[in-house]
């Protein structure tokens, strides 16, 4: 039977109960805010990729934190972070398994499983190509991912093996799919201001669904250093690409439509789209004008980046330049800071590293800048 006492005693019961629970969902929001907030301020570390070298053009190693000064716009930063070359990174190697490059795959694979096997124990590799799909009458490339990040050097090897080959070449899309899907999520730790791109490709884009400068904004916003190993595919382009209309090599609508757009709208040139319809001068002019703006783009998104791209006459050349990489990514040091202008404004700032204390004609090469976050 209740009596007064035993419902007064529950109904204390049930009020501290609930201030109980009112108090440990407070604490639990307070430390999801504390938590997003930690997340917040360690996104906004401006992590500065480093490659220093000698007079002589040798990586120079042994330097600490001591040795670097680093300048937002102009203003000097205190440096919050720092890597010696001895610490890990993570790549991602995108490796251009197009119509261009189709009867190398043997060897395209061949020098990716050198450049692997190069690096270091503790680095990660994960690996991008293209492939193709057969999507009602139509036949269409696509980029994907081989391997996810890993260190096992023989399991990566195996997954080379199983790499195809596409009828075009998704080349943004590759490079979106590297700065968003392998590197989107921020890097643990050791790997921070270590994380890297290292292409194998000839940059002329054929069939990507996002354009250049959706690729190059992403790539800037990861804040990863970019290496391409650029092959000259032009001549053997060419050698298909004039001639009857049904055997020649064609270009992609797109193709001829970034051919197009270089000229000025006012122009009196007749403009054709029509690859059937273009004659074989013009056709010449599309392909050269197609590799010089490849060759731009990779040198615009490499030099911005810290990185650099290294020509290859033929894919015989690439285990060369993949060697170099491998060097190179090997030699790197990286620092961090806080920039002291927290404005929120989506400015584009300028980054300078100078040097300290080393011997005469070293020279650095970093990342040029950032774009701030949005408000």
């Amino acid at each position: 039977m209740w009596t007064r006492a035993t419902t007064r005693h529950l109904l204390c019961v049930s009020l501290i109960a609930a201030f109980s629970v009112a108090i440990i969902a407070q604490e639990g929001n307070s430390r999801e805010r504390i938590a997003d907030e930690v997340l917040e301020i360690e996104t906004r570390l401006v992590e500065v990729p480093l490659a220093v070298t000698d007079k002589t053009g040798k990586p120079l190693s042994g330097l600490t934190a001591a040795n670097f000064e680093v300048f937002e716009d102009g203003v000097r930063q205190e440096i919050a972070s720092f890597s010696s070359e001895s610490a890990p990174f993570e790549v991602a190697l995108l490796l251009d398994t197009s119509g261009s490059t189709r009867s190398d795959l043997r060897l395209i694979v061949r020098a990716a499983e050198y450049f692997i096997r190069a690096l270091r124990p503790g680095d990660r590799v994960a690996i991008v190509a293209f492939n193709q799909k057969v999507s009602g009458r139509r036949v269409e490339a696509y980029s994907e991912i081989v391997s996810d990040l890993s260190e096992d050097k023989d399991g990566l090897a195996k997954s080379l093996s199983q790499i195809g080959t596409s009828s075009g070449t998704p080349f943004y899309d590759g490079l979106l799919m590297v700065a968003k899907d392998i590197f989107g999520a921020p890097p643990a730790q050791r790997f921070r201001g270590r994380r890297a791109l290292v292409a194998l490709t000839d940059g002329v884009d054929s069939t990507s669904f996002w354009d250049f400068s959706k690729a190059e904004s992403e790539l800037a916003r990861s804040g990863i250093v970019n290496y391409f190993v650029n092959i000259d595919t032009r001549e053997r382009f060419e050698d298909n690409l004039l001639g009857d209309c049904n055997s020649a090599t064609h270009f992609s609508d797109t193709q001829i439509r970034k051919y197009w757009d270089q000229f000025p709208k006012g122009s009196k040139m007749e403009r054709v789209y029509d690859f059937c319809k273009i004659g074989d001068f013009v056709r010449l002019d599309i392909s050269k004008r197609l590799y010089e703006i490849a060759g731009e783009e990779m040198l615009q998104i490499a030099t911005r980046s810290g990185g650099r791209v290294f020509p290859a006459s033929d894919i015989r050349d690439a285990a060369n330049a993949f060697g170099e990489v491998a060097s190179e990514i090997g030699s790197k040091y990286s620092l961090g800071y806080y920039s002291t202008n927290e404005k929120q404004d989506g400015s584009y700032r300028k980054i300078e590293v100078r040097l300290r204390d080393v011997a005469p004609g070293a020279e650095v090469r970093a990342r040029e800048g950032y774009t701030a976050p949005k408000e």
